[in-house]
């Protein structure tokens, strides 16, 4: 049902206004959130703060998907299911200690390199065009 709301802004404030709504529905002990370490990570905090148990969701195989074309409610349903039914068993990314350590050193390489070739190929382009 939360993938119905994908389009709220991605800040604490509106977090708990989310979480608000969905106490609203009923208790809410475990929830699946996909993306623990990127795009769910401030999500996934707000949670386990509030004593919640959360499960990573892992993304739907892109085959299938593409397939039956994309879907967030039907998506979200799935991941529900997943989260209800005891099947969704990978813990969410602490982002911490030295897997995020690397992750972080990662991006910057990718970052460096990516300015560096654009740097590299300014001076042809500009000769071409």
């Amino acid at each position: 049902m939360i993938g119905t709301l994908a389009f709220i802004p991605t800040n604490r404030a509106c977090y708990l206004k989310l979480l608000a709504w969905v106490r609203s529905l009923g208790n809410l002990r475990r929830a699946g959130v996909e993306g623990t370490g990127t795009y769910g990570a401030g999500l996934t905090r707000l949670l386990c703060e509030q004593g919640i148990e959360v499960w990573e969701i892992n993304r739907p195989d892109r085959a299938k998907r593409r397939l039956q074309g994309k879907s967030d409610p039907t998506d979200a349903e799935s991941a529900a299911r997943t989260v209800l039914s005891g099947n969704a068993t990978a813990t969410p990314k602490s982002q911490s200690g030295v897997a995020e350590a690397l992750r972080m050193l990662s991006v910057a390489r990718r970052s460096a390199v990516k300015i560096k070739t654009q740097t590299i190929n300014q001076p042809t382009q500009v000769v071409i065009s």
